[in-house]
């Protein structure tokens, strides 16, 4: 591929300064690294320098950048038909795409609602939900329990649903049928506690925080299987299923968020049954949907649901809830020609041991100086720094631990995402071995340097 660098960096990026508004929008000038092209898992800044996509754009490039075959099914279907109003017609990629996931997901869970992201998704899957109860003539049914660190979108329901540290705390949220219980992070569990006791005691304060609402007011459970953006924290063994049977002894409906997990990070195209053994009420899923070619996410709900409508209020019932862009044309074929792709290459597969080979190579880096944690499962990592590892204290946040070895990656070659103290890993998932370990060794590089740094500058002790 002939690569173009001839851009104005400086113009550009001063642009972007005066103009732009990024996700989490700082008011402080600051500018971006300017990207200018991609290939495989790899993006080019406008000087030309190559980076690994050790973040996967955002948790989505799957197939990774530059696929031919993704470009071309997008460009016939544009030229076939771009788009059509999805309220009264239908069109051939969106029915197709809906029979493929059928043959996807577990269990029932045969309907699917179409949106543009993740976001979407889950603020649908919980407007379903209320709209469900209220159909059952259980209108009290409205709370919506969540976790601490958990991170379901940014429309304003969804943002409402999360748990996620970070966030500023003068944008307004729904509080007044939202409730919280806490993050299933074993690194952060009191010391005496075994894993299994920590499982135990999760599932207990989910049963209280019922008994304490009042379980006939409590509509739905919302849970990640794995805490993405809050750390990649993997709950104890046996957590999702207990919490799961917890929701069926109430009536309450669970609602699995695979937005990240979901099309291969975890080495099948949905990880809740085959990884965690969960058969949820709903699912939702984007980002790796269409492999980040093209905005979409999908609700799939099942068919119990759907038929306790029909059942209870007839098929004149509405769910009156939709976007302009829901079931797009091209994001289907997107998502269509992904789908195959993915089964064609056995990319499932290809995820599965690729991705025990990296979770191998990163717990390498629990030895490094300040590493006070490594956890992560298939394509999904989290490098998490402390000051004191038999304390588990976490570094000042003054001293952006996480941003520091952000940089000193991107030095070398790797882009990760920094959080606070912890360093992000979700990779497209047609890595190969030899280029897991071109990443894991520039991380290890830039933890050691950042340590040095730190201990020069009389920030850290450099002591364990």
């Amino acid at each position: 591929m002939r690569r173009n660098f001839n851009f104005d960096v400086k113009g550009l990026l001063a642009e972007d300064r005066a103009h732009s508004m990024h996700p989490w929008h700082s008011f402080a000038k600051q500018d971006h690294t300017l990207l200018v092209d991609s290939e495989g898992i790899y993006v080019y800044d406008g000087a030309g320098n190559r980076y690994i996509d050790g973040i996967g754009g955002m948790w989505a490039v799957q197939l990774g950048y530059g696929n031919e075959e993704m470009a071309q099914a997008i460009a016939d279907q544009v030229r076939q038909m771009v788009y059509y109003s999805p309220w009264s017609m239908t069109t051939v990629p969106h029915a197709e795409v809906s029979a493929k996931l059928a043959t996807l997901t577990p269990g029932d869970l045969n309907r699917f609602f179409y949106s543009a992201g993740g976001s979407e998704a889950n603020d649908s899957a919980v407007r379903f939900v209320h709209y469900y109860w209220n159909v059952m003539e259980q209108p009290q049914r409205k709370f919506i329990i969540s976790r601490q660190d958990a991170y379901h979108g940014s429309t304003y329901l969804a943002a409402s649903l999360c748990g996620k540290p970070g966030n500023d705390n003068r944008m307004e949220l729904i509080t007044d049928w939202i409730a919280r219980v806490s993050s299933p992070n074993p690194y952060r569990k009191p010391d005496d506690m075994t894993d299994d006791e920590f499982r135990d005691h999760l599932v207990k304060e989910f049963e209280d925080k019922i008994n304490e609402i009042g379980a006939e007011k409590v509509a739905a459970f919302i849970a990640e299987p794995v805490l993405a953006s809050g750390g990649v924290i993997v709950p104890p063994k046996g957590y999702q299923k207990a919490m799961l049977e917890v929701c069926r002894k109430y009536g309450i409906l669970m609602i699995s968020d695979e937005v990240v997990t979901g099309f291969g990070r975890m080495g099948h195209f949905f990880a809740s049954e085959p990884v965690f053994d969960i058969v949820p009420d709903i699912i939702t899923s984007a980002k790796g949907f269409t492999s980040g070619y093209i905005p979409a996410g999908v609700t799939c709900i099942s068919n119990k649901l759907h038929q306790d409508i029909i059942d209870k209020a007839g098929e004149g019932a509405v769910f009156s809830n939709g976007f302009t862009y829901s079931g797009h044309p091209v994001a289907m074929a997107a998502a269509l020609k992904n789908i195959e792709i993915m089964e064609r290459d056995n990319l499932m597969e290809h995820a599965q041991v690729t991705g025990a080979y990296f979770q191998e190579k990163l717990r390498g880096l629990a030895d490094l100086p300040m590493v006070g944690d490594v956890r992560g499962v298939g394509l999904m990592g989290c490098v998490e720094a402390v000051s004191n590892k038999k304390t588990k204290k976490a570094f000042d946040g003054a001293l952006e631990v996480g941003k520091r070895i952000d940089k000193k990656c991107q030095e070398k070659g790797l882009i990760l995402r920094p959080m606070w103290h912890l360093c992000v890993f979700s990779p497209p998932i047609i890595i190969t071995k030899n280029q897991v370990d071109d990443m894991v060794g520039i991380m290890e590089g830039a933890i050691k340097s950042v340590a040095d740094d730190l201990v020069r500058e009389g920030a850290w002790d450099g002591k364990d």
